[in-house]
């Protein structure tokens, strides 16, 4: 009898070890997928600010209407969300209300991570409990008054804000399908890329078509053939997410970071579904304008400034240097209707991304110093207008602006 009941105890001993260890596994498959997801999401690159602890915030979003800054989402008890419960935390990212019901402004980008299961947001929820908890009291609306009131949302929601999960296309494949998914949820593309309304909402009717936002233009994103990325392969748009580079452009500004900080640690899968989806939508009907005549005053000066001062790393045909030095001809950064951009680097200079497949993160050098406005005007509408390119010419009153917006940025 006591061999039976020594059996018994042993086979029930054992059987709780392997469910714990099961349940462990489970777990800590749950917090891993938490942590990739945050990644897709990019929750760093706001909740983490240069030279901080992960996620603790404090990161300054410069927004249209003012400053906002990210908070703390450690699992601090009294400055971050530890005390978060995962019903506030799924409200928080499916329907813009923090705890206690509290609206938050869409600079936190729920109108995109409502697309996220149930499931992805709470796994994400798991993840953040296992980071190191800091104490980082931040104050995140720093808006004006009346901006700073926060019932305002109610109003902004009911007209820019369609709460709901990410319903399949049963038309398309699992690939696309996961694709929509991370660009249209996880990864809310359109919250840089599509175009705003004065309120600061989304133009759906121009979804991805490119916005200006914290000083840089991020550009087209659609098939669009001449501003878009109609002329990539999908092998162009993977080789890009991958690594910051491809033969036609580098990756610079707040998309280094993302590439940094998202795609480049996404998974190939999840790059090719991006991609797939991206290349799959509409090719777009932008019309080609008449280019500046190779006579005018401003490309005969361009053309000059640009022999002296770009054509080494360039080219003289704007052909560039694959992974070096981006192409200029054919470029659709360089045609797009907002050269927010194109004056920022060439006023300011930028560094391409770094990634451990493309680690030499090459420089383009400030010009500000060296060219004055109607130079920099004169260059870019050059740029803007040779080697088969058309679009509108650069004014200097623009780069005067953008030189003082630069000037006066923190």
């Amino acid at each position: 009898m006591r061999t039976i009941l020594a059996a018994a105890l042993l086979l029930a001993s054992w059987f709780c070890l392997a469910g714990a260890a099961f349940a462990d596994s489970q777990n800590f498959d749950r917090i891993e997928r938490g942590r990739y997801l945050a990644v897709l999401a990019d929750c760093g690159a706001c909740h983490t600010k240069p030279g901080g602890q992960p996620f603790a915030g404090g990161l300054a979003l410069q927004t249209p209407f003012g400053t906002l800054v990210a908070p703390n989402i450690t699992p601090d008890p009294e400055t971050g969300i530890g005390t978060m419960t995962d019903a506030e935390f799924l409200a928080s990212l499916h329907d813009g209300r923090g705890r206690n019901g509290r609206r938050l402004y869409p600079a936190m980008p729920y109108p995109a991570y409502t697309k996220m299961s149930d499931d992805d947001v709470l796994a994400i929820r798991a993840y953040l409990a296992t980071v190191a908890a800091v104490d980082n009291p931040v104050m995140s609306n720093q808006l004006p008054f009346p901006l700073n009131i926060r019932l305002a949302m109610v109003f902004w929601n009911a007209l820019n804000f369609a709460p709901g999960r990410y319903q399949p296309n049963p038309r398309k494949s699992a690939e696309w399908n996961r694709g929509a998914y991370v660009v249209e949820g996880a990864a809310h593309c359109g919250t840089c890329h599509t175009p705003k309304t004065w309120l600061g909402g989304d133009k759906n009717a121009q979804a991805l078509e490119g916005a200006t936002l914290q000083g840089w233009f991020a550009p087209d994103i659609t098939n669009d053939s001449r501003k878009g990325i109609g002329a990539w392969s999908k092998d162009d748009l993977v080789q890009y997410l991958k690594t910051g580079a491809n033969n036609l452009t580098l990756a610079s500004g707040p998309m280094a970071e993302a590439v940094t900080h998202s795609t480049s640690a996404m998974t190939e899968q999840d790059i090719a579904a991006i991609a797939t989806y991206l290349k799959d939508g509409d090719a777009g009907g932008s019309v080609r304008p008449a280019p500046v005549a190779a006579g005018d005053n401003a490309m005969r000066a361009g053309q000059a400034i640009y022999k002296d001062n770009c054509a080494a790393c360039h080219r003289d045909d704007g052909s560039g240097e694959a992974h070096l030095f981006p192409r200029l001809a054919g470029s659709a950064q360089v045609q797009s209707d907002d050269p927010t951009t194109l004056m920022r680097v060439v006023l300011q200079g930028t560094r391409a991304v770094s990634t451990p497949s493309r680690p030499t993160a090459p420089a383009m050098p400030a010009f500000d110093w060296r060219l004055n406005d109607a130079e920099v005007a004169a260059v870019l509408t050059y740029i803007r207008n040779s080697w088969g390119n058309a679009a509108a010419p650069v004014l200097s009153g623009a780069v005067a602006s953008a030189r003082t917006s630069l000037a006066r940025a923190p």
